[in-house]
């Protein structure tokens, strides 16, 4: 019989992100059935009510601390783990005395201080007031908070415009301001590129790809993914463009986005044109070059040789005798070379009886859309979007709904996956991922993973390449190739 543990703290606040993590740490104790650490707002409470706990009074101020195990003991220990990790946090977040009565707005926190900055990872529905409160204040401000009304990005944006700051989000994932690295950020070299990016992974992959051809990053200035949107037009983007073109470290600017709408296109190239800086644009959609041909293009302009992309052949499958292989696979490849080479390469994953449906099981909202519109085909998935992440950890820290996506995936499908690396991603994202990638391949599903990633960032890009790929799948740390490769073993099996 199961016995719960639930607690409430007073005037305890810790930032979601952090929260999400604590309670995915105790979840995974041993003798833990569940575990819900989150400030008590109506969406986590009623997150936790599902869950069958029986919950005290709570308001959004307090933290909610609900623990099931069967085990007495380890429900001791669990306990005692979740004071510990609680306890890293507060030291993290400014051990400060009462008497020191720490600053309660955001503007009250930069008064007296050279602070030039804000970043706001607070609920959606509270990102605006502190944002604002932000912009007032004179500071530029990241947003990493999501499920933010398009109706206050704009008033955001254009009061940032009025104040000369820069608003970047909301749901801005990841930045790089002068070589440090805020939100989902990778370990990058210092260099002479600037990129301007209305898409997070979409920055990741082109920042990742360069440091990966030794060329460093100065800035990554992240616009939020509805930027170049209608409704928006591009506030931010224009605004960003000027300051990266006005920065004399800044010897090459890349543009990046989600597809955009024609006209606001229209009214950035207009703009990108009239900057002294070069300019390489990645701006997603039919025709238009694909992230890794704009790094390769960045690559050009600075006279840098283009190197052949890294990848990891899937190991060979097990004889035919063992399990039945689709006609004319070529189950082992050989390291690809660059954009453009089609389906050659990394070999395949698995087999397959029947010719079925390419599945995009993503985490990255922009890397979803590349892959889609290279592919041409098949069914695709941003569990990174609002939708997916609303009361729980985005799926590059908790990849729970993905993996339960792909242990659905039917024998002859083929699945196509990204694994991000990085600060705030999650620390070994293989250790959680190949099991289930091992399990599809096993019944016949072939995986092919887009590697997020460089060489310094904490996870490390081996390990994690060679674990994913000893659990039978194909390895790429350029999206677009990991995308052709898929699509092309869908179509080798028909």
């Amino acid at each position: 019989m199961s016995t719960d543990l639930v607690r409430v703290r007073t005037g305890v606040y810790h930032d979601s992100v952090s929260l999400m993590r604590v309670s995915q740490a105790v979840t995974g104790l041993p003798g833990v059935e569940v575990a819900v650490v989150a400030m008590a707002t109506e969406l986590n409470r009623g997150i936790a009510a599902e869950l069958g706990f029986d919950l005290p009074e709570a308001g959004p101020a307090d933290l909610l601390i609900a623990i099931r195990s069967g085990d007495p003991a380890a429900l001791e220990a669990a306990a005692a783990e979740l004071d510990r990790l609680l306890a890293g946090l507060a030291g993290r977040t400014g051990g400060g005395t009462a008497a020191e009565h720490p600053p309660r707005t955001v503007r009250t926190a930069a008064r007296g201080r050279a602070a030039t900055l804000a970043l706001v990872s607070v609920p959606g529905e509270h990102a605006f007031a502190e944002a604002m409160d932000a912009i007032e204040a004179g500071l530029s401000v990241m947003i990493f908070s999501d499920n933010v009304p398009v109706e206050q990005e704009v008033l955001l944006k254009r009061r940032a415009a009025e104040r000369g700051v820069l608003v970047m989000g909301p749901d801005c994932g990841t930045a790089v301001i002068a070589g440090a690295g805020l939100g989902f950020a990778n370990v990058l070299r210092p260099g002479p590129v600037g990129l301007v990016a209305a898409s997070g992974t979409g920055a990741q992959q082109v920042s990742c790809l360069l440091d990966l051809a030794g060329v460093g990053v100065g800035h990554v200035l992240g616009m939020g993914g509805r930027d170049l949107s209608e409704e928006v037009g591009g506030l931010s983007t224009l605004r960003a463009l000027e300051a990266l073109d006005a920065d004399p470290a800044t010897e090459l600017i890349v543009l990046i986005s989600k597809p955009p709408a024609p006209e606001v296109a229209r009214t950035v190239r207009e703009a990108v044109a009239k900057l002294e800086t070069p300019v390489v644009t990645a701006l997603l959609g039919p025709g238009q070059d694909d992230l890794t041909a704009a790094a390769e293009n960045a690559l050009r302009a600075l006279g840098v040789a283009v190197p052949t992309w890294r990848s990891w052949p899937a190991p060979a499958p097990p004889p035919p005798d063992d399990r039945p292989q689709a006609a004319g696979r070529d189950t082992e490849g050989a390291d690809v070379g660059r954009t453009g080479t089609g389906t050659e390469g990394a070999g395949g994953s698995g087999g397959g009886t029947r010719a079925g449906t390419l599945r995009g099981v993503y985490s990255g909202g922009t890397l979803c859309a590349e892959a889609r519109l290279i592919a041409g085909t098949g069914e695709f998935t941003d569990f990174g979007d609002d939708a997916y992440t609303r009361g729980r950890a985005h799926p590059m820290i908790d990849p729970t709904l993905r993996l339960e996506a792909l242990a659905e995936v039917p024998p002859g499908d083929v699945v196509l996956l990204d694994v991000v690396l990085g600060h705030g991603a999650d620390p070994d994202p293989s250790a959680r991922l190949a099991p289930g990638i091992a399990a599809a391949v096993a019944r016949g599903v072939p995986v092919v993973v887009a590697l997020i990633g460089s060489e310094g960032d904490p996870q490390g890009l081996n390990a994690q390449a060679e674990a994913v790929r000893a659990a039978g799948a194909a390895v790429f740390t350029s999206n677009a190739q990991a995308a052709r490769h898929a699509a092309g073993l869908l179509a080798s099996a028909r």
